[in-house]
């Protein structure tokens, strides 16, 4: 029996909102409108963002400014803004506009790459050859991240096999941090560790981060087992916002506050104050204009406390 692994005493939080969490929805903020968001985002703390993506406008409406995103948020500094890429064009977008990291993005599924990017897993790998040289002696770091980690909802299971194989492709291009996605809610405890495990074995010099969503109620249970790991790498997206807009029943991710919460209960560090989070996904909702999955944001705090007088006494 392998002995516990410590819970980390610090945890790395991406914020994914902007992004993940505005991708599948039908309402199509402004830019000034996310802007607003991500500062009160960074007012609570978050030092780190997946901003946007540099995609076709056509297949993903909500985040075709992001050009202007990133421009008009050129004033905040020590923050982390990153951006996802599915290919060169994108590649060179996000150099033009200078975010401070690329996030490569392929699916462990055929399937679900082929609707997503509308290309092979392999044409995938191929291309992201010509991105790392196009990135190199540029300042911008290489991420990566894979999506389908945990299953497809096209092909069902994903073997762990092949999501190491990509994970190793990309620490050949240099990148040291790689996302696992769980695209559709499909991740249990066990796969996580499966997986984790498996990474550590093929590549074990690459920092993973847990990507998770909420689809079947145990996105919190899977950052439990993650941290049980060692794992101190997460993405999560503001008021639970998010979801795979190429991939059927892809509800959203975590939620930063929850999460922020379960990390203070239990003595883990974040830099994230979650009164601010709180705040910030009041923001989210009038934003939305409907009540999003997050808990923390409605209940409040552990011992957020009531007026007991305010409060009628049963009576009989």
């Amino acid at each position: 029996m392998h002995d516990a692994t410590p819970n980390p005493r610090r945890v790395h939080i991406t914020e994914v909102g902007p992004r993940d969490g505005l991708q599948n929805e039908t309402v199509l903020l402004s830019t000034l409108e996310k802007a607003e968001l991500v500062r009160a985002l960074v007012a609570a703390g978050v030092r780190e963002f997946e901003l946007t993506s540099f995609v076709s406008p056509r297949a993903v409406p909500a985040l075709a400014d992001a050009a202007e995103l990133v421009a008009e948020l050129k004033d905040i500094e020590g923050v982390h803004f990153s951006a996802l890429v599915p290919n060169l064009r994108g590649a060179e977008r996000a150099l033009e506009v200078g975010v401070d990291s690329v996030v490569l993005f392929v699916s462990a599924s055929e399937s679900h790459n082929a609707k997503n990017v509308n290309c092979s897993v392999n044409e995938s790998l191929q291309s992201f050859e010509r991105v790392a040289g196009l990135l190199e002696g540029s300042g911008i770091e290489l991420r990566g991240a894979i999506a389908t980690s945990f299953g497809c909802p096209f092909e069902g299971d994903i073997d762990v096999a092949s999501v190491g194989r990509i994970a190793r492709h990309f620490v050949e291009l240099g990148a040291a941090h790689v996302s696992l996605g769980d695209t559709t809610g499909m991740a249990t405890p066990p796969l996580v560790t499966e997986r984790i495990l498996h990474l550590r074995e093929v590549s074990p010099s690459l920092s993973p981060t847990l990507h998770f969503h909420n689809t079947r109620g145990i996105g919190l249970a899977n950052v439990m087992q993650g941290l049980a790991l060692g794992v101190d790498r997460y993405e999560s997206s503001i008021g639970g916002l998010g979801g795979c807009p190429f991939a059927p029943g892809a509800s959203g991710n975590i939620a930063s506050e929850d999460l922020v919460y379960l990390l203070e209960e239990m003595g883990i560090e974040t830099g994230i104050d979650l009164e601010g989070m709180i705040d910030a996904a009041r923001i989210a909702t009038r934003l939305m204009g409907h009540p999003l999955p997050a808990q923390v944001s409605k209940a409040g705090p552990r011992l957020s406390l009531s007026d007991c007088s305010a409060v009628a006494t049963a009576k009989g």
